[in-house]
């Protein structure tokens, strides 16, 4: 099959596209940085977003069969990027691929989207969700929530302030619950999906709460 995978140079989506490599797929990207070094050599090709030119973004995905979306922003960084932003460059990118007659979208979202979210992070997931939905393209959605590998930022930044930092900081009472995802878990999963695999896909990672988690990592970290 012929993949594209968004930000395949970038944190899962580079762990999606290794595997769909050694599964002998071809595979492009689309990214924001298509002059940033290649990681994967002449393996992949790298085409930019185009998402105001719709065009460009189309003639990228001509002859594509699926395509494996992690496209998001972190944070609300105005000018420079907004979740309202991601979410209207998403609907373009997600109306490219059905009209380019793309057979399957596997959407990487969060758990919990929700549109009467009081955090836009959630209500832009949400909407986001429901609008592909609507597409008629056959999809599967993932919601993951915190994804952990050696690349990650959140779990890493935790393990560095607790070896670095006199005092640790937990909001609330810390018994709020997490399940952290390893990445590699999460690129297995989009790829059954892809093919339209029914097996459940089933997170091997204990849910914790954030002062358990804090503590593992500080053990692991040798404190």
């Amino acid at each position: 099959m012929r993949i594209a995978v968004t930000g395949a140079f970038g944190f899962s989506g580079k762990y999606i596209a290794q595997r769909l490599l050694a599964l002998r797929h071809e595979v492009i990207t689309l990214t924001n940085s298509p002059q940033r070094a290649n990681p994967f050599g002449g393996s992949i090709e790298a085409f930019p977003y185009n998402f105001s030119e719709p065009h460009e973004l189309e003639n990228s995905l001509r002859g594509i069969d699926a395509l494996i979306n992690t496209y998001w922003v972190r944070f609300d960084n105005p000018p420079h990027f907004t979740f309202a932003q991601s979410l209207a460059n998403s609907k373009v990118l997600f109306d490219a691929a059905k009209r380019m007659g793309v057979g399957r979208v596997v959407h990487i979202s969060i758990t919990n989207p929700d549109r009467k979210s009081h955090l836009r992070y959630f209500r832009g997931k949400a909407e986001l969700e429901d609008y592909l939905k609507q597409t008629g393209i056959s999809y599967a959605i993932l919601r993951p929530a915190v994804l952990f590998g050696k690349e990650d930022i959140l779990i890493n930044n935790i393990a560095w302030a607790l070896r670095h930092l006199p005092v640790f900081g937990i909001y609330g009472d810390g018994r709020y619950r997490l399940q952290p995802i390893y990445v590699d878990d999460l690129a297995a999963a989009a790829i059954d999906r892809m093919t339209g695999a029914a097996t459940p896909w089933s997170c091997r990672c204990r849910r914790c709460s954030l002062t358990r988690l804090s503590a593992c990592l500080a053990g692991w970290s040798g404190m």
